[in-house]
């Protein structure tokens, strides 16, 4: 993919959001950086991962240099021994968008969490804070499932969740369950509350970045081969080094688990790259599957 053209006038727009959505490798840093010096621009992550210190090169953030050239926002801001859940995030967004010295500046939001750009634009319920207690006991619950016994489970508890989370994976089923068991109600009954986004004031564009299979296959594997010699197993140590749950989201990171793994002689290191290129597509297929069915009104661009 060469440079990604935007068909945006400029000069006629005023207020301007850019919402940069796409899979792991697509480019997304890259075309943010470039549209945010074209409309004097600042970039917000919108990616679950770069939120977290330590994780500079395991979760892909932008470049000193480019992060210099450009105001960046919501990178590194918090510890891996922290949750940072979409509410999290949105709080901190509105914060930003408060902010008078940034009320003139165009912003240029861009990650992989299609999450965060759902609760950008549709709004997100305030729900109540889940125990900790709640969370480790729904874990441990959920951990040693099956794909049949997670639906089965779901259906069972709560029958409403159920017909929204079809294939429910590991963390959206203890999430869904941690609510209940917290608030007595479901989910599915918070998400109708009436929500309000964060972007009624500006004029939006929205992109999803969609390269062909073969090409972001092979962007990753360069890229976890990069990771790996500059910087991923030192940052795989000092992660360690913490001592963090290892329920907690920073310790999911792709490239975590499997360094841990040769770090503690499990694996070689042909094995753990294996594995993480792996693991890595398997993510931007799972990406790409929540972007068709929740961003289809966006323009795709290869």
């Amino acid at each position: 993919m060469g440079d990604t053209e935007i068909n945006i006038d400029w000069e006629q727009s005023a207020n301007i959001a850019v919402l940069i959505a796409g899979p792991t490798a697509s480019g997304k840093s890259k075309l943010a950086l470039k549209i945010a010096q074209e409309i004097d621009g600042v970039i917000i992550n919108a990616d679950s991962m770069q939120v977290y210190s330590v994780l500079d090169v395991l979760s892909a953030r932008p470049l000193s240099e480019d992060m210099a050239q450009v105001e960046h926002f919501l990178y590194g801001i918090l510890s891996p021994t922290e949750r940072c859940s979409t509410g999290v995030w949105l709080r901190e967004v509105a914060k930003l968008l408060a902010r008078d010295d940034l009320k003139n500046k165009n912003k240029i939001f861009v990650g992989g969490t299609g999450l965060y750009f759902k609760a950008l634009i549709d709004g997100f319920i305030e729900i109540p804070d889940i125990s900790s207690q709640i969370i480790s006991e729904i874990e441990a619950l959920v951990a040693p499932l099956s794909r049949q016994q997670r639906k089965d489970l779901l259906a069972d508890r709560d029958p409403e969740m159920a017909k929204i989370l079809l294939e429910p994976d590991r963390q959206r089923l203890v999430r869904a369950l941690s609510v209940l068991a917290q608030t007595g109600r479901s989910l599915a009954s918070w998400q109708k509350d009436e929500q309000q986004g964060l972007l009624g004031s500006y004029n939006l564009k929205k992109i999803v970045l969609n390269p062909a299979r073969e090409i972001l296959n092979e962007r990753i594997k360069k890229r976890f081969l990069s990771m790996w010699e500059n910087g991923a197993v030192e940052e795989v140590k000092s992660i360690l080094s913490l001592d963090i749950d290892p329920s907690m989201p920073a310790m999911k990171a792709i490239g975590v688990r499997e360094i841990s793994g040769w770090l503690a002689g499990e694996f070689s290191k042909e094995q753990v790259i294996e594995k993480a290129i792996i693991a890595s597509r398997q993510y931007a297929k799972r990406q790409r599957t929540w972007f068709r069915r929740q961003m289809s009104d966006w323009e795709w661009r290869q």
